[in-house]
């Protein structure tokens, strides 16, 4: 690739002030959405946007959406199980619990790092965040549901980003 074209890629020509406002309000409108749509169904907004910012972690396209989604909710699942894993060995190390939990699930999700669809780290950590964070039990039915929630922001990232790219138009 020639120094020119590599540049096209990275250096993207500034948008007019209104188009930039456009933008942003575009976004700003589907994460409000979002935002309300998670509330509405009984889901956690903060949630909803773990999901957007997995989203828009990797270079955006509707696949890499799908596959920054799967980490979420491995991450998600991970959660649960490091769960009842210090529950299981709280009791005999306590605190120190803690130590061959976390080693564990680093060593599972950073070992995936170089293992397409499963090597978006971030997304992964990002899942496991959200299930300790929401202080939910160990089940299926919180990792639907937070799974379900991150999903939703995800989707809001999606529709975000294709409404801005018809707006810009072709480049």
């Amino acid at each position: 690739m020639s120094n020119e074209t590599s540049k096209a890629f990275i250096c993207k020509p500034a948008l007019p002030a209104a188009g930039s406002i456009i933008f942003t309000g575009v976004a700003a409108i589907v994460a409000a959405g979002a935002a309300f749509g998670a509330l509405h169904l009984g889901f956690a907004p903060w949630v909803m946007f773990v999901g957007w910012v997995a989203y828009f972690v990797r270079p955006i396209s509707a696949a890499q959406g799908l596959r920054t989604g799967l980490c979420v909710w491995l991450g998600v699942g991970m959660g649960a199980v490091a769960a009842l894993a210090l529950g299981v060995l709280g009791p005999m190390l306590g605190q120190a619990a803690i130590l061959p939990v976390v080693f564990v699930v680093a060593c599972v999700v950073l070992a995936l790092r170089s293992a397409p669809p499963f090597d978006n780290v971030v997304a992964w950590f990002l899942g496991l965040i959200a299930f300790f964070a929401s202080h939910l039990p160990p089940s299926l039915l919180s990792i639907a549901e937070l799974g379900a929630a991150a999903s939703g922001g995800i989707l809001a990232g999606w529709v975000a980003q294709r409404m801005q790219a018809r707006l810009a138009g072709p480049h």
